[in-house]
């Protein structure tokens, strides 16, 4: 490794462990099936287990727009930071 080069370590931060959780979450809800395997209740006639998947659709989504605004503002406020120009 050439002198004068620096070795950036990952940093953990609050808005990282929240961009984390929303893009674990919908994997945690689908795949614990323990939780949503029933019929009970029906909306507009479909069962549970399939109306509570297709809503996770919609949720994975917003969770998904979520984390990359939350991703864009921490990329942007690192290149402030260290006096670059963003992107």
């Amino acid at each position: 490794m050439p002198d004068g080069t620096e070795v950036r370590h990952p940093v953990v931060t609050p808005v990282r462990v929240v961009i984390a959780v929303c893009l674990a979450a919908p994997f945690v809800a689908l795949l614990w099936v323990g939780s949503y395997s029933k019929t009970d209740p029906t909306f507009i006639g479909i069962p549970f287990f399939y109306w509570y998947q297709m809503l996770w659709v919609l949720i994975s989504t917003a969770l998904t727009v979520t984390a990359h605004q939350l991703w864009q503002r921490e990329v942007r406020a690192g290149a402030t930071r260290e006096g670059g120009a963003s992107e």
